[in-house]
């Protein structure tokens, strides 16, 4: 666990730097462009990263016993202020604000990097510090990919990020998933990812889930680990899907996996 926690936020840091280089360079008509987060702005996806880092930031503010837990309207408060600042003051303020996280996570010394707990509100019990930093990585590489593809296609999720967002996918997924537009017909996936490799189950049936790979012979889906991730996430559109991705069924396409994984 203690290996695992210090690439975490080792991967927080990277990507920290990767974006804050991005941000500083974009001009105003750039930050006012459209996203690959349909309905922003690359400057609303930035501002989406440095309040989400500031709650987050509360949290872990709380656990350590350095603030009181915020209060009922703390997250709505957080996000009138962000939405009320300008594209470039959202742009600069979010680099600034993840900063202030990820050095927060950086501090943190060894008894608490593996004990301490925290309380964010929308899960049934508080996180470890490997999860809390992974559920940061997997909105913050998203959100990431949302803007840098803006600029190149082929862009791909952060390397160093990939292997901790299957945890928050596993807490996340019946969520995101809409197994509706499958027609109502359950199908188990095998789901085979290389980079890294991984054999998991995909559950589609009243709800999705992640499960143990099947034992009996189902479809599988063969697919690179950060884009099996960003089809859960909404963001593989067929013109930013890598070659070499199969799935040996005719009951489900890629389409279908793309209907039902509408992206958030």
């Amino acid at each position: 666990m203690t290996g695992r926690v210090d690439q975490a936020i080792a991967a927080l840091r990277i990507g920290h730097q990767t974006l804050a280089r991005l941000a500083s360079g974009l001009t105003e008509s750039q930050l006012t462009a459209r996203s690959a987060a349909s309905e922003w702005t690359i400057a609303d996806v930035l501002s989406h990263l440095g309040s989400s880092a500031e709650i987050m930031l509360a949290s872990l503010d709380a656990a350590l016993g350095d603030a009181d837990a915020p209060g009922p309207h703390f997250r709505e408060s957080v996000w009138d202020r962000w939405n009320a600042l300008s594209p470039r003051r959202q742009a600069d303020d979010s680099v600034t604000s993840n900063e202030v996280l990820v050095r927060r996570f950086e501090g943190l010394d060894r008894s608490r990097r593996d004990n301490l707990r925290s309380d964010l509100g929308f899960l049934p019990e508080p996180v470890d510090v490997l999860t809390l930093a992974s559920l940061r990585l997997n909105e913050f590489t998203l959100h990431t990919w949302d803007v840098t593809v803006v600029f190149d296609r082929a862009a791909t999720l952060a390397p160093e990020a990939v292997e901790f967002l299957f945890e928050p996918l596993r807490l996340l997924i019946g969520w995101i998933g809409r197994t509706d537009a499958l027609g109502g017909d359950r199908t188990v996936l095998t789901v085979r990812t290389t980079d890294p490799d991984r054999l998991l189950g995909l559950d589609l049936g009243e709800t999705v889930s992640l499960v143990a790979p099947p034992a009996d012979p189902a479809p599988v889906l063969n697919i690179p680990a950060e884009a099996f991730l960003r089809l859960t996430a909404g963001r593989l559109a067929p013109e930013h899907t890598p070659a070499g991705i199969s799935l040996d069924t005719a009951r489900l396409t890629l389409d279908d996996l793309r209907k039902a994984f509408p992206g958030f």
